[in-house]
């Protein structure tokens, strides 16, 4: 068997996996990231789930997440402003080149090794000393310093013997308000049925022609209620993607899954069955689409298959719940609710009452089940003229196991409630939480140290100060990223929360000319108030105005009804609306 020696080792082709992996090795630990598929970027290119979730506001624009954003907005030539699922859309494939790109830069301290299957974990004392993985009958050995599961199911938990959570908790486990009684759980076998929450294989469709989709049939069953509420246009646009592709990732009576989720944590056989399952109903649902539309929407020749051709089926399912690790500290339902005069939600402290924040989230929190809509507490505010998610503050304990001394999780795998999962698993968060992993990672064998024995404030003023992506910190709304004083506030902020004071406001500057998208325009007219904010005229029809910036939002609060605007911002028919990032007068 080879023999490989490293600092940091990462097992999985997710998301959070990849971002630890560049992060650690962008940090000065030599890295090995082990790969079972050939793409590494989890999420947002393999799953195809090419939307961003969450981190939406300029002000959570930070970080790895930050980073890949303003870099994709590069290389797509048609830009981001595409669907109605999110302000941003990607081309998976570019994605993916993307984040090849940026592992290939740190080939010096940084192998990648795809194709694998994970063998056994060996142990010395109370840590990982080794992992053991396999292809084509050839076997590895990698002994590393640190150890991270950067799997979407926490695939290195049971096999290195690591306790997790799995499935739901009772509400009277953390008192969480959106969770069931132990009582429900144990009489109503929903909970077994639905252990826990459904997946998607996402397929990409090609959209053929122009204009509007007519729909020249009903669709089959199971899909016939797909498009209630929204018609079969609005479910398409839903996720359109640049150059006229169409990301099927569709709820309501669509492609999500939700038969016999427990094959996801067996083995062989049974994972093979689940999957031949989803892939089926998805291609499915993406043919009872074609037949809709008469032909206006195709199966897309877009991911690599296996006969060395394209086709519309992603390389892995879009899974958003696996194995939760046991960590020194546990996101629950509460760490996410805003508080009445803070408007976001706890600060993790620690004893002494400093600030234990190492990662900021905002996702609104959704669960994907069978049935109406799991009932959730509300944690969204109405903000630029849109509802937007409550950030909220993670410590670094979510991501410690409390029974390894040298596992991190890096991705879904992290330590929370079945509750909290559905807030923390979006792409945008799981890639700052990989970059958090990767950095603590590289310091914990900088410092001759464990993970836990890393100061937080050494690992604080290392995310404010990464050079490439520096990370934000502070529930903020009005700090914008592109901020001309963004560091000083970040660390006034921080200090000010490490005493136990309030977080300090911040009075938001004009948006600095270089922070236009180039793929903006111009539009000038009279604005009305409407449903959520404003609404301008776009060749005849109203059209909503919202922002992601902070200064706009500002002039969005000093507007009049029919007031004369000039704006510059990026229309998007789909959504539809403008979003303004610059009041040019007004």
């Amino acid at each position: 068997m080879e023999e490989k020696v490293c600092d940091v080792v990462i097992w999985g082709g997710g998301l959070g996996g990849t971002c630890a992996a560049l992060q650690a090795a962008r940090s000065g630990a030599q890295t090995i990231l082990l790969l079972p598929g050939a793409w590494c970027g989890g999420m947002v290119s393999a799953a195809g789930v090419s939307a961003g979730d969450g981190h939406e506001l300029s002000a959570w624009q930070t970080g790895l997440w930050g980073a890949f954003l303003r870099q994709m907005a590069t290389m797509e030539p048609s830009g981001l402003d595409h669907g109605w699922a999110s302000c941003f859309a990607w081309r998976p494939d570019r994605a993916e080149a993307l984040l090849q790109g940026w592992l290939a830069a740190e080939a010096a301290r940084l192998q990648v090794i795809r194709g694998l299957q994970l063998g056994e974990v060996q142990w010395a004392g109370d840590r990982i000393q080794a992992l053991e993985v396999s292809r084509g009958g050839h076997g590895l050995r990698i002994q590393a310093e640190v150890v991270v599961d950067g799997s979407d199911l926490g695939d290195l938990l049971p096999v290195a013997g690591v306790p997790f959570f799995w499935g739901w908790e009772a509400q009277e486990c953390w008192q969480e308000p959106s969770a069931p009684t132990a009582s429900r759980l144990q009489e109503d076998p929903f909970f077994r049925q639905q252990p826990v929450q459904s997946p998607t294989w996402v397929v990409l469709g090609q959209l053929n022609g122009h204009g509007d989709l007519p729909q020249h049939q009903l669709l089959s069953q199971p899909f016939a209620g797909a498009p209630d509420g929204h018609g079969l246009e609005r479910l398409l646009r839903y996720g359109q993607l640049p150059d006229g592709l169409v990301m099927v990732n569709w709820p309501q009576e669509g492609n999500d899954f939700h038969h016999g989720l427990e094959r996801a944590f067996a083995h062989g056989e049974q994972q093979r069955s689940l999957s031949l399952a989803m892939e089926a109903h998805s291609m499915a649902f993406l043919q009872a689409l074609e037949a809709a539309t008469g032909g206006g929407l195709t199966p897309a020749a877009h991911f690599p298959t296996a006969e060395g051709t394209g086709g519309p089926v992603a390389l892995m399912p879009y899974w958003r719940e696996g194995r939760r690790l046991k960590g020194l500290a546990v996101v629950q339902e509460r760490d996410l609710l805003p508080g009445e005069t803070t408007g976001y939600g706890p600060i993790p402290r620690h004893g002494q009452g400093s600030c234990g924040t190492v990662v900021i989230g905002n996702y609104p929190n959704d669960h994907h089940y069978p049935g109406p809509p799991w009932p959730l507490a509300s944690k969204q505010m109405v903000w630029g003229g849109r509802h937007s998610g409550t950030p909220f503050a993670l410590p670094y304990g979510v991501l410690i196991s409390a029974h390894c001394s040298n596992l991190l999780a890096a991705d879904k795998a992290i330590s929370t409630s079945h509750i909290a999962n559905g807030a923390t698993r979006l792409q945008p968060m799981v890639m700052n939480l990989g970059q958090v992993v990767g950095l603590a990672a590289a310091l914990a064998v900088e410092h001759h140290c464990p993970p836990h024995g890393v100061p937080i404030a050494t690992l604080q003023q290392a995310l404010l100060g990464d050079a490439l992506a520096p990370a934000g910190l502070l529930p903020n709304p009005l700090l914008a990223c592109h901020h001309p004083r963004w560091r000083h506030h970040q660390r006034r902020g921080l200090m000010a929360l490490h005493g136990g004071d309030d977080l300090p406001m911040v009075e938001p500057p004009p948006t600095p000319n270089g922070c236009l998208s180039r793929h903006g325009q111009r539009w000038q007219g009279r604005v009305t108030w409407g449903g959520l904010g404003w609404c301008g005229a776009w060749a005849g029809n109203p059209l909503p105005l919202i922002t992601l910036e902070p200064h706009v939002q500002v002039q969005f609060q000093r507007w009049s009804d029919g007031q004369q605007v000039d704006l510059w911002g990026c229309l998007n028919p789909s959504g539809p609306w403008f979003r303004v990032e610059k009041v040019l007068a007004s």
